[in-house]
This record gives C-alpha cells, sequence and structure tokens, in this order.
C-alpha cells in the first residue's frame, strides 16, 4: 500500500513538473510574440513617421542654387568622366546636350543630325549623323577632343566608336532632374558658372513658383499615355512627361496603381478602368508614330475608354509633342508650365 501512495505521489509531481515546463513555455513564447509584434508595430509606425515627414519636408522645400535639387552622388559620378584638362573641340551625339551648350556659351565643332531641333545659331556647324550611329568618317575629320553623348546610349556609342582614339563623356537626359543634373556637370567643368547659374535660376524659380500654387490643393490622378506607330502605351514616371508629372506632385497612376516598372508598358484597359484616373494625358504626333485622329479611332473602336471618369469629365487632354515629347532644357519652363494648368486651376 505504502508502495502504491509513493507511486501516486511521485506520479503528481511528474505532472505538475510538466505543466509547469509547458506553461513557461507557453507564456515564453507568448512573450516573443507581443514583443516581436510590439517590435513590427514601432517599425511601421517609424517608417510611417519617417515617410510623413519627408513630404512635410518636400512640401516646404524651397529651391535655391545652394539648394537646386541636384543629387550629388549622382553629380560627382559624371563630373569624374571628364580629362584633367578642358577640351577645346567637343562633339556631341545629344539634342539636349546641344542645348546645354548653346546656353553655356560653349561652341561645338560638330552636332547631331535630328528632326528634332537644334539651336539656331548652331545651325551651320558640321553634322556628325544620328546620335545613335553617328558618321565616324565626319567625326574623325573634325579632330575632337572629347565627344559628349547620352548616358541611355553609352552601350550603342561605345561600340560604334570602338576603336577610335577619343575621349568620351555620357550624361543623363531622360528626365527633367536629368537635365538639371547634366547642365551643372557641363556648366561646373567648363567654368561656365555664370551661364549655369543663370539657366538654373529660371528653372528653379519656375519650381517655386509651382511649389506654392500646389498648397492646399488636393492634385488629380494621371494617366499618361503615348501613342505610337502600333498601339498606344502608357508612361511611368521613368518618361520625360512622367518626370514632369511627379515634379508637379500629382499621382501617375502607372507607378501608383498599375505598378509598372518599364518606362512604356501596354495598355491594359480592365486595370486603368479599376484605377479610373481623373486625367488622361495623351502625347501624340504624326511624325513620331501616332496622330490625334488616331487616338480618337482607339476611343470609337474600344468604348471601355467612356467608361473613364476622365473621358466623362472631359479631362483627355492631346499634348504638344515639341514641348512634351522631347527632352529639353531650353523648354522646360514651358513644359511645366503648361502641365501645371492641368493639375492646379
Amino acid at each position: 500500500m505504502k508502495k502504491l501512495l509513493v507511486l501516486l505521489v511521485v506520479a503528481a509531481l511528474t505532472a505538475m513538473t510538466a505543466c509547469s515546463s509547458t506553461n513557461t513555455a507557453d507564456n515564453q513564447t507568448k512573450n516573443e510574440s507581443v514583443t516581436n509584434t510590439a517590435a513590427n508595430e514601432t517599425k511601421e509606425a517609424n517608417a510611417a513617421n519617417t515617410t510623413e515627414a519627408a513630404k512635410t519636408a518636400d512640401a516646404g522645400k524651397e529651391y535655391s542654387l545652394e539648394n537646386d535639387g541636384v543629387d550629388e552622388a549622382l553629380f560627382n559620378e559624371a563630373l569624374s568622366q571628364f580629362p584633367a584638362t578642358v577640351p577645346q573641340r567637343v562633339v556631341t551625339t545629344s539634342v539636349p546636350l546641344t542645348e546645354m551648350l548653346y546656353l553655356l556659351g560653349i561652341t561645338p565643332v560638330g552636332v547631331p543630325t535630328s528632326t528634332n531641333p537644334i539651336p539656331a545659331d548652331f545651325e551651320s556647324i558640321d553634322k556628325i549623323g544620328s546620335p545613335m550611329a553617328p558618321d565616324l568618317e565626319v567625326v574623325t575629320k573634325l579632330e575632337p577632343d572629347l565627344l559628349l553623348g547620352a548616358e541611355s546610349l553609352r552601350s550603342t556609342l561605345d561600340k560604334t566608336l570602338e576603336g577610335m582614339d577619343l575621349q568620351k563623356a555620357y550624361l543623363r537626359t531622360e528626365s527633367f532632374e536629368d537635365l538639371k543634373l547634366s547642365l551643372k556637370v557641363l556648366g561646373t567643368y567648363f567654368n561656365k558658372k555664370d551661364e549655369m547659374n543663370a539657366a538654373l535660376s529660371k528653372i528653379l524659380d519656375k519650381e517655386n513658383e509651382l511649389s506654392k500654387l500646389a498648397e492646399g490643393k488636393e492634385l488629380p490622378s494621371v494617366m499618361l499615355v503615348i501613342g505610337t506607330s502600333d498601339s498606344f502605351m502608357v508612361m511611368s514616371e521613368k518618361s520625360y512627361l512622367g518626370s514632369l508629372v511627379k515634379k508637379l506632385g500629382a499621382d501617375n497612376i502607372a507607378t501608383s496603381v498599375l505598378k509598372v516598372t518599364d518606362t512604356y508598358s501596354p495598355i491594359n484597359m480592365e486595370n486603368v478602368v479599376a484605377a479610373d484616373p481623373d486625367v488622361i494625358l495623351v502625347l501624340a504626333s504624326g511624325d513620331h508614330g501616332a496622330t490625334k485622329d488616331k487616338f480618337k479611332k482607339e476611343i470609337e473602336k474600344n468604348e471601355t475608354w467612356t467608361k473613364l471618369s476622365a473621358y466623362k469629365n472631359d479631362k483627355i487632354q492631346i499634348l504638344d509633342y515639341s514641348v512634351f515629347g522631347v527632352t529639353s532644357i531650353i523648354n522646360a519652363e514651358t513644359a511645366l508650365t503648361e502641365i501645371a494648368k492641368y493639375f492646379y486651376e
């Protein structure tokens, strides 16, 4: 009997120990879970606060020559390409860079052949061929000590110019911010700071002016469309027009809703209807693909367009390709001013 009682006591103690261990483990797991949840909530709150703070700081930003918004790391990287000795004979394969040289008072010995206009004062300068495939014979005859090209065509030009003993530098020209960056690089390198500051100041003043106009206003959601010879595509903020929309603070649905990653992407009308943008801006030109009439036929062919608020409210705008279809430092102020009318008025 005594043995039986001893066995029962031992069993009871064992069960109590096991329950105690289980409860301790459960409590520890719960505590860890609560700790992790709290940490995640804190992390999310901090991220939200950081984002909100960034928005607030950006909203109150005023640009100046000392605070021009140019990315310093990209500026230094671009400037580091140039030779120590400032060249005297420059050729450029890029129309936007040709414009910058003009604004800085630098006359190149060769400029690109292009359907896009170059400054009238440079019309008599030797043409070296297309931006992607310059004429090597012409380039050689001009005896340049520097070739300026667009960063987007670096690999193409490097292959074309392979074997030539020629110093090259490539600058960004795709977006509004790229234009400011490259103008600053050229002005700094060629020691044309007065001319550079004069051109930059006009652009920065326009940015500040439009920033004040945007205060207190709820900006519309926007879809950007470009017509090609085959179809119409949606444009992200990587495009020149997209960069202008981003600068003005409007919501480009290509980025926020459609989540496209390429500069130009096919239009999925089902997703567009779901996003239902307030404004649709169409870039169409007969010289570069689709025309205004072709877009009207696109709407007639696909009645889904008529379901959009932008269509019902007459907020589909056809843009001037010469202003918005080509990156241009000379037209930048005009482009910002004109596109702002659709957002701020």
